[in-house]
């Protein structure tokens, strides 16, 4: 699964996603891009999807017309340590996942 990180997790979150190619929004260029557009270059660009903990960004565009998941991480802080945490429910996820879906993980 191609799988792009937004800006708002560490980057070194992606070393914990095996077994899927993990690209973040700093290596493509997209930072600072806002989270509508973000996902049209997304979906544009083939990801099969997002993943933030920028809770709002489901509500940035309508996701039915794109072919890219969005998955959100609710962990308590932003450090490396609470985002691995949660990496042995978000593989599975990951691996089951619907396009055009939004899955929440976490508390």
């Amino acid at each position: 699964m191609k799988v792009l990180l937004d800006e708002n997790l560490p980057l070194d979150f992606r070393y914990f996603l095996t077994g899927h190619d993990v690209f973040t929004v700093d290596f493509t260029g997209w930072k600072g891009i806002q989270n509508g557009k973000l996902l049209s270059l997304a979906a544009f660009n083939r990801f099969d999807a997002l993943i933030s903990k920028d809770a709002g960004i489901e509500y940035q565009h309508n996701l039915a017309q794109l072919s890219v998941s969005v998955v959100l991480l609710r962990a308590k802080t932003n450090s490396l340590d609470d985002l691995i945490a949660l990496v042995p429910s978000l593989l599975p996820t990951l691996d089951a996942l619907q396009p055009r879906s939004v899955v929440r993980i976490g508390a």
